[in-house]
């Protein structure tokens, strides 16, 4: 049987992900509690990175341990892929010798063709495409502090990115709102866009996007490989700043997320992502228990 690959949110059912989602809370009250749960035992978790992580690396790594298997990393230095072997080897290679691999890179068609060659499921930590594992541990946010998302506003706001292109399809999947607000020439990818133009809405600035929304989410201007873009981007960016008064437009009781890392000052203010309405912490530690209900649905894992 083939194995379940999660390249982007849509490769899940939306109940698969709602149970996942669901799972996700179950693990963390158990870890809370100090219970010691270790179906993955033994199993290993081969970890591809060709991008820098702090939160996934943690959070995969961590993930692995607490339910009893072990991780290897491998950065482009620890690999024949960092020297030019062909994607299908490696992944022919790695998933012979491990159970389960996540990959973290670039062009979001390397994944594709390494989950093509790949015996074990392949995760997706983040390409230039979309970052999946992020929406599972932001919609489980939502979930705890504010109950079912279905029905419910979204409001992005800043680069059309990695990021933006998943919630696009977690609005699909989640059946939520999205009103999206980027500059001129950074919108989203069209062709993600044009998959559900009943979920989604391009607003005409940042105002127009936040007004009654039940979430806020921003990132980063300029995201990692465009480094070299940072100052262009802050001119053209300079208005799309979440601050106080975007968050006074949304609901009285609406949400704040970030994925992280955040330049303060430049996407959101300090009374913002430091502010009430900030969920940003929890969101980041939650990286660590939607994975491994994750990790537990990939590798067949019956809890019922």
């Amino acid at each position: 049987m083939k194995p379940r690959h999660f390249l982007s949110l849509r490769d899940l059912s939306s109940a698969e992900l709602n149970g996942i989602i669901k799972r996700a809370i179950a693990l963390k009250s158990l870890q809370k509690e100090g219970v010691i749960y270790e179906p993955l035992k033994n199993k290993v978790l081969g970890m591809v990175f060709e991008k820098s992580s702090t939160r996934t690396r943690v959070s995969f790594e961590t993930g692995i341990i607490q339910l009893g298997g072990q991780a290897i990393f491998l950065s482009p230095r620890d690999t024949q892929l960092g020297r030019g072997e062909p994607i299908e080897d490696s992944a022919r290679v790695l998933s012979s010798m491990v159970d389960i691999i996540m990959v973290r890179t670039f062009e979001h068609s390397k994944i594709e063709k390494f989950a093509q060659y790949s015996s074990v499921p392949v995760i997706n930590a983040l390409t230039d495409l979309c970052h999946p594992c992020q929406l599972l541990a932001d919609i489980q946010t939502f979930v705890e502090h504010r109950g079912d998302i279905k029905g419910k506003t979204v409001a992005w706001i800043g680069d059309g990115n990695n990021m933006c292109n998943s919630y696009i399809n977690a609005a699909i999947q989640f059946d939520f709102q999205l009103s999206i607000a980027s500059p001129q020439n950074f919108e989203p990818s069209k062709k993600i866009l044009n998959r559900s133009k009943k979920h989604i809405h391009l607003a005409a600035t940042p105002e127009a996007a936040a007004t009654g929304a039940d979430l806020v989410v921003t990132d980063v201007w300029a995201s990692m490989g465009q480094e070299h873009e940072q100052t262009e981007r802050i001119k053209l960016f300079r208005t799309y700043q979440v601050d106080e008064t975007i968050m006074q437009l949304a609901k009285p009781d609406a949400l704040f997320m970030h994925c992280l890392p955040a330049h303060r000052g430049e996407e959101v203010s300090d009374n913002v992502i430091d502010g009430a309405q900030s969920v940003v912490w929890d969101e980041a530690e939650n990286r660590l228990h939607s994975q491994k209900a994750l990790l537990e649905f990939l590798m067949g894992i019956n809890y019922e």
